[in-house]
């Protein structure tokens, strides 16, 4: 039970700092799309297509929602840390491969499964996007729970 509250926590951290770093790397990516518009557009996954029509509690949902994923990323991987140790002894090795994972995972089957699926896989932007997952998902998600750890 004591270390319900440490892996929430750890959790918590792990998810703040890459879907920050997630988001942020989308809007300078894609600078010529509002940050609204982006945010309807996460938002429109769930919603479906009339999301990028809503205002500003829509884009508040796809931020909540890009949150949440971020999140469960984060559990993830610490609930896989805790039996596979070479995840937080190689956070460097281990990040980056998470990072393509989430990356696979989101255009496998999150993407595919939403509202407005993709119309193909990879998607024309997917270089740079699966970089993001790699830099600023993955490694960061590896390093907060190797140095979170107890």
């Amino acid at each position: 039970m004591d270390r319900l509250p440490h892996a929430i926590r750890t959790i918590f951290c792990a998810g703040l700092i890459s879907g920050v770093l997630d988001i942020a790397y989308v809007f300078v990516y894609f600078h010529q799309v509002a940050p609204l518009g982006i945010l309807r557009g996460i938002a429109a996954g769930l919603l479906g297509p009339d999301a990028h029509q809503g205002g500003v509690g829509t884009a508040a949902l796809g931020l909540a929602l890009h949150f949440l994923i971020a999140m469960g990323a984060a559990a993830a991987f610490y609930t896989a840390s805790r039996k596979l140790t070479v995840l937080v002894r190689r956070p460097w090795v281990s990040g980056p491969l998470y990072g393509v994972s989430v990356w696979l995972f989101m255009n496998l089957i999150v993407l595919p499964l939403s509202a407005t699926p993709p119309k193909s896989f990879p998607a024309p932007t997917w270089i740079p996007i699966l970089v993001a997952h790699v830099v600023c998902v993955g490694l960061p998600i590896a390093l907060t729970v190797r140095r979170r750890q107890q």
